[in-house]
């Protein structure tokens, strides 16, 4: 939790040293440390100082500031920046694609302080008047105003998981709990989340809901009872705890982590044959006899299922197959055998070749592909043909030193504006794997940025189409582009669609993700890693692969190397015949 909140600190005053015009290195150098440290799977507390300059862009005195914080709880010199900008200008920056600038305009020309103000003077066109905002301008700050404001509502499940795991972890030290279990739409991964459901078990509930109300975190109390309470945390997120039986463990997590539809269903089926469901069991109707629900397989056994997988229970159409005998049988980590979309410090990473290759051996991986930047994102210092072809050179000595181990050489290769490519064919041929993506030019039309995309994966040596809606959750939009389209020509060209692991991105989506299965179409699920520990994002890739239907077969990097590269050439092969 600390991670997310030092995060946001040094994002937000990177933000406040726009607004100054102070030196750019360092604001570059704030947001590269809050990007470095939410991507963290431990908790900063747990870091000594000299770990914490170990991670990239961390030096002595953003360490010092980070661990000024663990310590008290605050920083000084984010107080005092605050303190130097007027009230209410940081939340104009909360809306996507306005910027630090265009903010201190409207403050100064129109003196905006707040969203409502902000939304009313561009629902009225009384913005157009400042330099720079043309009524196109007053449509997207409207569509940024809605995004933040579902935001508020719905959290981004990167952001929610590790908090969810920090009070689970919390009670677990400090509560006399036998077992405790996230629960509700957590358990099922779904990308946004309202609100956080635990489960325990405890001969002593009473205590342990003393120790959850009392949790520093905690802001407000909504309920306490002796074995159910619900409190507000400073996220102002909702968190619920339930302590239940153990005999009733199991039904206590069916019961709160299925959707709302996939639980009628199971009450609907449950009284057609007499039966009864709740969060204490599975009891038969007519004299009230409990007949299960210690363990959450109880549930649908004595519905005539077969176990249902959380990431399925969504009522979309998971109860048919379960009773046709056609669930799938999920993809999962240990079915991924590397990653295909890895970055080095030669670009935009943190880390040389041989640090990456250590980290991905460390997980089990047997290969990945090193994607750096190509020229055109000068801002992650891409590289150059001459560049990428001295990279080529090392990395092909690289490999006669490893052993067991294989790093493919590959690039991510910018979709310019007008859908041509940023590297010739006769360059892209000598790679191993090429990724195409999109990061500029997000707000051209509909078609426009489709027929980007198509042209992309028609290029005979394009192998994955990386992030391809180009959303951040909870901080941009997709861009508009017709989905529908992209998957049919990823189906009709065997190019690879991408499920992008890091937290924030999960793009693909599960709804389209699900649908280029129905269509044939091949995934791969990457981590985009830049920093080491983001190779421990696979599981939230995983994750929207179960809950899109995924198995093992309709993703390109659970095959071994041999298989994969023979894949990506006959693909290749074919686009060039064509």
């Amino acid at each position: 939790m600390k991670n997310q909140e030092i995060a946001r600190i040094f994002s937000e005053m990177a933000e406040i040293l726009e607004i100054k015009g102070d030196n750019p290195f360092k604001i570059r150098a704030y947001r590269r440390a809050a990007l470095n440290i939410e991507g963290l799977p431990r908790s900063v507390e747990e870091l000594s100082k000299d770990e914490l300059r170990e991670i990239p862009g961390i030096g002595e005195e953003l360490a010092a500031k980070i661990e000024e914080y663990v310590q008290t709880g605050s920083m000084h010199t984010y107080d005092k920046l605050k303190g130097e900008i007027p009230p209410g200008l940081l939340a104009l920056l909360a809306v996507p694609g306005l910027g630090p600038k265009t903010a201190r305009l409207l403050f100064d020309k129109l003196h905006v302080t707040s969203l409502d103000e902000l939304e009313r003077l561009a629902a009225e066109h009384r913005l157009s008047g400042v330099p720079g905002i043309q009524k196109k301008t007053e449509e997207n700050i409207l569509k940024g105003i809605a995004s933040v404001k579902r935001g508020r509502e719905r959290q981004p499940l990167g952001k929610v998981l590790p908090i969810a795991l920090d009070i689970v972890e919390q009670i677990r030290k400090r509560a006399p709990v036998d077992r405790i279990e996230i629960a509700g739409s957590i358990r099922r991964w779904k990308e946004t989340i309202k609100d956080i459901d635990i489960v325990a078990t405890s001969a002593n509930p009473e205590k342990v809901m003393e120790v959850f109300v009392s949790l520093p975190l905690v802001e407000s109390v909504v309920l306490h009872g002796p074995t159910r309470s619900s409190v507000v945390i400073r996220e102002g997120l909702q968190v619920d705890l339930r302590v239940v039986e153990r005999d009733a463990l199991g039904a206590a997590l069916a019961y709160l982590t299925g959707s709302k539809g996939h639980n009628i269903r199971l009450r609907d089926m449950a009284a057609k044959q007499g039966l009864k469901i709740n969060e204490y069991g599975i009891f038969r109707e007519k004299d009230d006899k409990r007949l299960g629900g210690e363990e959450e397989e109880d549930v649908y056994r004595l519905l005539g299922l077969p176990y249902i997988p959380p990431e399925l229970r969504e009522d979309l159409g998971e109860v048919e197959a379960a009773l046709a005998g056609k669930l799938p049988r999920l993809i999962t980590r240990e079915d991924i055998r590397g990653d295909l979309h890895v970055h080095s410090r030669w670009s935009d990473g943190h880390h040389t070749f041989d640090e990456l290759v250590a980290a991905a051996k460390a997980r089990g991986y047997t290969y990945f592909a090193l994607t750096d930047h190509s020229r055109g994102l000068g801002v992650a210092h891409g590289l150059t043909i001459e560049r990428l072809m001295e990279q080529k050179r090392e990395i092909t000595e690289l490999n006669r030193r490893l052993t067991g181990f294989t790093v493919l050489h590959g690039t991510e290769m910018d979709i310019r504006g007008d859908g041509t490519l940023d590297f010739p064919d006769e360059v892209l041929k000598e790679l191993d794997i090429v990724i195409a993506s999109i990061h500029s030019g997000f707000r051209q039309s509909k078609e426009q940025m489709t027929s980007r995309i198509v042209s992309a994966m028609r290029n005979p040596y394009v192998s994955i189409i990386a992030h391809p809606t180009g959303r951040l959750i909870g901080e941009r939009d997709a861009y508009e582009v017709e989905m529908d389209e992209v998957i049919r020509v990823a189906g009709e060209t065997g190019t690879v669609l991408e499920i992008n692991a890091y937290p924030l991105r999960l793009d693909l989506s599960d709804t389209y993700a699900r649908r280029a299965k129905e269509m044939g179409v091949t995934l791969a699920i990457n981590t985009d890693t830049h920093v080491i520990d983001q190779f421990d994002t696979m599981p939230y890739g995983i994750s929207i692969a179960r809950r899109s239907w995924l198995e093992k077969g309709d993703v390109l990097n659970t095959l071994e190397l041999p298989a994969l590269l023979h894949r990506i050439r006959q693909v290749n092969l074919v686009k060039s015949e064509r």
